[in-house]
């Protein structure tokens, strides 16, 4: 399929604004450049509360924000990590997406925002994403929900710590996970070979050399522990015992093969994953719904899924 009309006009936008890659610039422009990009993201979604606090973490406090929905508490729970390679990202970046899953799926939503690299490498953010899930859980009476229905979810790097957190809660004794909701996620940092790699290496915003960028900052001079499976899930021995999960993928993305393949594998340990891979889409688009339709269409099926996970419980 060609990509999606819509995708292909914000492309062609940012090629007439002569858009650097991530990988040509410094940590700090980088940064900046995704919290001006997380500012065109239309009218964020109402919510009854979004609050910022902290909850403490392996080295120190870490901030989180609470989106409790309309309604009568007590509510399922979501725990989300958003996206931006380990070494982007924030809270403020990822507020129109909690907000959509919050309303949309009816839970509380506590988005976290974990250590970045290359200041703390892995796995400092697996580690205060694992820390932030235990504690959502114990305290899940003081935000208004309902620690039996949990899940955890995350976008492109985000969605790498909701693919680890659920093998670090089986690992490590709980806390139980009704459900993991993976967005494009990164599941593998030991090849770069698919061929969604190669494919889609240039001219879909995120691009391959980003993604070596990206690896390279959050593990720094760790490559020897690339294939531990809280660092690249897709290389556990097991994925027996998880919860179940929908993955997202898009067409046109660097990550969709190892994506897929996690959710093949995740079907081949017994557990239920729902794959759907959005045609003529790029990276990051789940983020987009202010200019593309399909991002809209990924939210909605991801509020869907999540509710449908929480009923089971």
């Amino acid at each position: 399929m060609p990509v999606d009309p819509q995708t292909q006009t914000l492309l062609d936008q940012f090629a007439a604004l002569g858009a650097q890659t991530l990988s040509s610039m410094g940590v700090a422009e980088a940064r900046r450049m995704m919290e001006v990009m997380s500012q065109m993201r239309g009218t964020p979604v109402e919510v009854a509360s979004a609050v910022d606090r902290c909850v403490p973490g392996p080295l120190g406090d870490i901030p989180v924000r609470v989106y409790t929905p309309q309604g009568t508490a007590p509510f399922p729970l979501l725990v989300y990590f958003h996206g931006g390679g380990w070494v982007l990202g924030s809270l403020e970046t990822h507020d129109g997406i909690c907000r959509a899953l919050a309303a949309g799926a009816g839970c509380v939503v506590m988005s976290v925002d974990y250590r970045l690299a290359p200041e703390h490498r892995y796995p400092a953010a697996a580690e205060d994403c694992y820390a932030a899930t235990q504690w959502a859980h114990a305290h899940a009476a003081e935000l208004g929900a309902d620690a039996k229905r949990l899940a955890v979810g995350g976008d492109s790097a985000g969605g790498n710590l909701a693919a680890a957190v659920p093998q670090m809660a089986r690992d490590r004794g709980g806390p139980p996970i009704a459900c993991q909701l993976l967005v494009y996620p990164a599941t593998d940092a030991t090849t770069f070979e698919r061929p969604s790699y190669r494919d889609n290496a240039t001219g879909y915003l995120l691009t391959t050399e980003d993604m070596r960028w990206f690896w390279g900052h959050y593990l720094g001079e760790a490559r020897a522990r690339a294939a531990e499976p809280y660092c690249s899930p897709l290389q556990a021995k097991s994925l027996t015992g998880l919860p179940p999960a929908l993955v997202i993928t898009a067409e046109f993305d660097p990550l969709r093969d190892e994506g897929e393949a996690y959710a093949a594998r995740l079907e081949e340990a017994g557990v239920a994953a729902r794959l759907t891979r959005y045609h003529g889409m790029i990276h990051g688009f789940f983020g987009m719904g202010a200019m593309i339709d399909q991002a809209n269409a990924a939210v909605k099926d991801a509020c869907g899924n999540l509710r449908l996970a929480f009923a089971r419980r």
